[in-house]
């Protein structure tokens, strides 16, 4: 299984940020949120090298000599944005952020609040550019929790390295605990666990990270969920290695999801089973989840009954309006779905018709239209497919290898 991109962005930023060198032990990737983060922390000096193995080498930044000025490309990928540009702000290197697609649009304003506060000057020359500048100064952080865990995560990497203490106070109610829970366990490996009571979270400032010498990224509960989402399709037997049940990825909860819905779900060892069962309409709650809500949908769009997901806006914040992106998807490829202000409301149908979708530019609309393929009568034509290059870029490959029979159209 590929590496999990959340827990990868949060381990290579921790070892750039390290006392010494830090290999980090992955499955192969070529994921293009990865290389932004990789190419972001080598603006500001840091060497990663990819390995034979598929792994990185990470020779931190020297904080000693840091570039004055730093320009930043975060492609689409708004984990980069947001948790480089409180490290940047801290470092205080004055730097020029560059972002594609809808990121200039996705929210910033919690984060850019705190930071401005904290003594830096940001500034938008252009819709697709952010500019900081000064030093962020230790202090007392507020952030509210039912935004983005991103924000949180970004701060939690950047106060260690102020001179003073600071404290990060997180209001309830919190969304994606488990996002954060992520980076608290990378937080611990790099020796930079903050004092927790409650929602408040106590940083010591002018303590650097300390290198384990070797870390493991995890394989991908949000990408595995598509595979993982096709076993429990008409026909469907999938087995997948390189997941832990142990995982603190929150996308893990795909399992707990796919059995209430029917699917027949067990571990074999270290490999995770799942096949068809009787597929049947649940609820589901996003809120801690919004990433596996388009595949989910194209599972119940071919259940029994109705499904109903809620707690679901931000996913009108990602990559596209995802909300509308997979009720037209799936739509247009026959199934029955009533798009909701936070949600869906989706009518099973035995089967999907099939034809020709857009991926949105959304990897995960591309990789959802993919997988409900299999419940489709016709064959299925995705515009955009390439768009999967953002997370997993060998899911075509993948595919084929499992079977698939694909016809690229020129």
């Amino acid at each position: 299984m590929i590496p999990s991109k959340s827990h990868l962005h949060r381990l290579l930023i921790a070892a750039a940020l390290a006392d010494g060198e830090t290999m980090l032990q992955s499955a192969p990737t070529e994921a293009e949120d990865i290389a932004a983060t990789i190419a972001c922390l080598e603006a500001l000096g840091a060497e990663i090298r990819y390995l034979d193995s598929g792994g990185f080498q990470a020779k931190p930044l020297d904080r000693g000599n840091l570039p004055h000025h730093a320009v930043l490309s975060c492609k689409e990928s708004g984990s980069t944005l947001r948790f480089m540009l409180p490290i940047v702000c801290a470092l205080g290197v004055r730097a020029e952020f560059r972002m594609e697609g809808r990121l200039p649009d996705r929210p910033m304003e919690p984060l850019e609040r705190e930071l401005t506060q904290g003594g830096v000057c940001l500034t938008r020359p252009e819709r697709e550019i952010l500019c900081c500048e000064g030093q962020l100064c230790s202090g007392d952080f507020f952030l509210p929790g039912n935004i983005s865990s991103q924000y949180i995560t970004g701060l939690l990497l950047a106060l260690p390295l102020l001179k003073g203490d600071s404290s990060l106070t997180v209001y309830e109610p919190i969304e994606s605990e488990d996002y954060i829970n992520m980076t608290f366990a990378v937080l611990e490996t790099f020796r930079q666990l903050p004092e927790i009571t409650q929602n408040r979270y106590q940083i010591r400032g002018g303590k650097a990270f300390q290198s384990p010498g070797k870390a493991v990224a995890e394989g991908d509960w949000s990408n595995a969920a598509f595979w993982l989402s096709a076993g429990a399709m008409s026909g469907g037997n999938m087995r997948l290695s390189g997941l832990s049940p142990e995982s603190r990825q929150g996308d893990k909860a795909v399992c707990n999801i796919l059995e209430q819905m029917g699917a027949q779900v067990c571990w074999d060892g270290d490999i995770l089973r799942v096949s068809e069962g009787t597929r049947q309409g649940v609820e589901v709650d996003a809120t801690a989840i919004p990433d596996l809500i388009p595949v989910l949908s194209a599972v119940a769009a071919v259940s029994k009954g109705v499904t109903v997901i809620r707690n679901a806006a931000r996913l009108r914040l990602k990559e596209s309006d995802r909300l509308t992106a997979t009720a037209e998807t799936l739509n247009a490829l026959g199934a029955n779905i009533i798009e909701q202000v936070d949600g869906l409301e989706i009518r099973g149908v035995p089967r999907l018709r099939g034809g020709a979708v857009d991926a949105w530019g959304d990897h995960r609309i591309a990789m959802t239209a993919a997988i409900a393929s299999a419940a489709c009568e016709e064959p299925v034509t995705i515009t955009g497919a390439e768009a999967v290059r953002k997370s997993y870029p060998q899911f075509w490959s993948e595919l084929v290898r499992l079977g698939k029979e694909l016809t690229e159209e020129v």
